[in-house]
């Protein structure tokens, strides 16, 4: 093979392998640095609302809120003001005990003694103790927070943690370890199960997508509030961290360099069973009263995890989520808690799965767009290489995974952008000449067949069947001859666009212009099931188009202007016809010159559309049609079937007179002339074909022809 001819076959796969290494080079530039984690987030949030659904923990937390109702009532029935006395909080836990539930975790700092006294403090306390298994919250930040070491008074966590030195050390423990913090009164964090951290930390962007697993305060680790109430439920299991992340309960979590997990969200806020403080409240002062509680549910609460915390608007703990623009940062906790009980927190999938499904994207996107070249392969296209890695991605999402969209879908969209610039470049001109070459008498459809091949350009024919249609303006050479050439190019120019614009809109090929003259046909070079049936919509289109002009052209012409045309399916030879420099696209057969015949007899028959047998039958029932005889044509022997489409609102109007007309043509046929006579006397002023038929049958009553067939012979062109 020679170099000129390993050059034109490695072409396209040497393209397609550039551009591909374009788009994946591009997409990883803006990736790796970190510039497409805004899209990619926000694609996050919306295959998190997608998918976002109840898991099988779900229904094991529960939630405690204190809402604007359950402020109001306190204030209205007892006359408290906010913050409430502590002791209200022991009859909540008190309450939570008796009804079976496995721990409690306050989602609210007592970082200050009660402003009702010590005994308030201790009050609560006692419920702590007597409970055993509370998380109480602590803040730990790095600006803010009035202690700098554990206080000597309050005891460490009593659970054990291993690993957590070499964690640290491996991990740099920089964005975990916390430099400040506030504890709640000594009263609460001594008697308290486990000292969890509250504080909560949003994307760059403000919202919560993920949250910290636990914190470091001087050596301490401290959990979220989420993992203490699991602790505060299960005081006797490991904990133990490593480089895979942390196990619990020989579960392993998923937790990056700064503890975060990616939250696995349930759904919209309200999405785990919530109980106002209020009720709860009035269900404990019932029970204690032997009264029925207002918590109608006796084991609702049995074996479930409790979250207490605020969704009162001026108690300022709404967070925007993925899911919800407006959630209680308690509801971010039970999440947390959610996602640790069923094991199934999102994980991040690895940088080398996601290169490499990159790098196939933009391999599969060059490609294509380097060997379809067409508007619809194209579209077909984007919407492939943009809808599937969505696809992928919420199949990801399902399975517990993070798959990066935006560097794929930026991938595959600089690999398509550079192969449509290419071809633009390169085959671009090739279009351009085939579209403004062929645009004048070809259909949009054909001119896409020859884009896409154009080999077919070569000289040579086919042998199909088509359905061919010819027209001819009557009577316009004397109507020419009446007017300025400008007047008549004018006019044609009109006509001929019209009755052009309706071929095309139904599929047809202009075969040629011939003056006034329009020759085309149909099912070639595209097949089309349909031919036949919309050469006659064509047809009966151009008509009522020529009808609704009518009286605009009389106005300048004077003249009405009014339309033969002829139709006939049948077998033809078509192709490129012509010398090597200067071809048509045309036919050519016994078929074509039978349609040319028919435009012709329709003079003979005071018509204006006609078409053949072949016609008929290949069209089926798309229109109704007059039967008008057997005729003979000049240069060809056998008979053929001739027929007038009529409009379906026509022919049902018409039926006494087509009846009627039917009677005399049978009559007709069959030699009767005198019978045919009378039908045809009585639609003669009404119905041209039968004022023909009746000059004909007064011809031939004395005497008869001989050796009568019942065919109509034309013997002129």
């Amino acid at each position: 093979m020679g170099k000129d001819a390993w050059l034109a076959t490695a072409r396209k796969p040497l393209q397609g392998l550039l551009l591909s290494l374009l788009g994946f080079g591009m997409a990883l530039a803006l990736w790796l640095p970190g510039w497409l984690d805004g899209l990619e987030n926000k694609t996050w949030d919306w295959r998190v609302r997608m998918l976002a659904a109840p898991g099988p923990m779900t229904d094991r937390i529960r939630l405690i809120l204190l809402d604007q109702n359950s402020l109001d009532w306190a204030s209205r029935e007892n006359g408290l003001s906010w913050p409430w006395p502590r002791e209200v909080y022991a009859a909540l836990v008190a309450y939570c005990q008796s009804q079976g539930a496995k721990a409690v975790g306050f989602d609210v700092l007592f970082s200050e003694p009660s402003k009702y006294g010590v005994a308030d403090d201790q009050a609560l306390a006692a419920a702590y103790s007597g409970y055993g298994r509370i998380a109480q919250a602590v803040f730990l930040g790095r600006e803010t927070g009035s202690d700098l070491v554990w206080p000597a008074g309050i005891p460490g966590q009593r659970f054990a943690v291993g690993g957590l030195a070499e964690w640290l050390a491996a991990n740099r423990g920089a964005d975990v370890v916390l430099p400040r913090a506030s504890f709640p009164v000594p009263e609460l964090a001594t008697t308290a199960a486990v000292l969890a951290n509250v504080h909560l930390n949003p994307d760059p962007d403000g919202i919560y997508r993920r949250s910290g697993l636990f914190n470091v305060f001087d050596g301490h680790l401290v959990p979220g509030l989420a993992l203490s109430t699991w602790l505060a439920a299960n005081p006797q299991s490991n904990v133990s961290l490593s480089m895979a992340g942390l196990t619990l309960a020989g579960h392993q979590l998923p937790i990056d360099a700064r503890a975060e997990a990616i939250l696995n969200f349930r759904g919209p806020a309200g999405t785990h069973r919530a109980y106002s403080a209020a009720a709860v409240l009035q269900s404990a002062l019932r029970l204690a009263a032997g009264e029925e509680p207002t918590i109608r549910e006796p084991d609702a609460w049995r074996d479930c995890y409790v979250l207490f915390g605020f969704s009162a608007p001026g108690l300022l703990d709404l967070r925007p989520t993925p899911v919800d623009g407006v959630y209680a940062g308690v509801e971010i906790q039970a999440t947390i808690l959610d996602n640790l009980l069923a094991n199934d927190f999102i994980k991040p999938l690895s940088r080398g799965p996601v290169i490499l499904a990159v790098a196939l994207f933009c391999l599969a996107a060059a490609f294509y767009h380097t060997y379809r070249i067409r508007v619809v392969d194209t579209l077909l296209g984007f919407f492939l290489f943009m809808g599937l890695p969505m696809v992928f991605s919420l199949m990801a999402y399902r399975r517990g995974w993070w798959l990066p969209l935006i560097v794929i879908l930026a991938g595959a969209g600089c690999s398509m952008a550079g192969a449509l610039l290419v071809n633009y470049a390169s085959e671009g001109r090739q279009k351009r000449f085939i579209k403004n070459a062929f645009k004048q008498y070809l259909s949009p459809a054909v001119i896409e067949e020859l884009i896409r091949q154009p080999g077919r350009l070569q000289l040579g024919g086919e042998r199909k069947v088509l359905s061919i249609f010819f027209s001819d303006l009557q009577g316009f050479t004397s109507i020419s001859e009446g007017l300025s050439p400008e007047e008549l190019t004018s006019l044609l120019n009109e006509y001929l666009s019209a009755m052009t614009d309706i071929i095309h809109e139904e599929g047809g090929t202009i075969d040629k212009y011939e003056g006034d003259a329009i020759i085309a046909f149909w099912n070639a070079p595209l097949p089309q099931a349909d031919h036949a049936a919309r050469a006659v919509r064509a047809a009966m289109r151009c008509q009522q188009r020529l009808a609704a002009m009518r009286p605009a052209i009389r106005q300048r012409i004077g003249r009405d202007l009014f339309m033969r045309i002829g139709l006939n399916t049948g077998p033809a030879v078509v192709g490129n016809m012509g010398s090597r420099t200067r071809f048509d696209y045309t036919m050519l057969g016994d078929a074509v010159n039978l349609a040319a015949r028919l435009e012709g007899i329709n003079k003979q028959f005071g018509t204006y559309t006609m078409l053949s047998g072949a016609t008929l039958a290949a069209m089926g029932e798309e229109f109704p049609t007059c039967a008008l005889g057997r005729v003979t044509v000049v240069g060809r022997r056998e008979a053929v079937n001739i027929y007038e489409p009529l409009f379906p609102e026509e022919h049902a109007d018409r039926q006494p007179q087509l009846q009627r007309f039917q009677k005399g043509l049978a009559a007709y046929e069959r030699g009767d002339f005198l019978a045919a006579v009378a039908d045809f006397e009585e639609l003669a002023t009404v119905m041209p074909p039968a004022a023909a038929y009746l000059a004909r049958c007064r011809k031939f009553v004395a005497p008869p022809p001989a050796e009568w067939q019942g065919v109509w012979e034309i013997n002129s062109k």
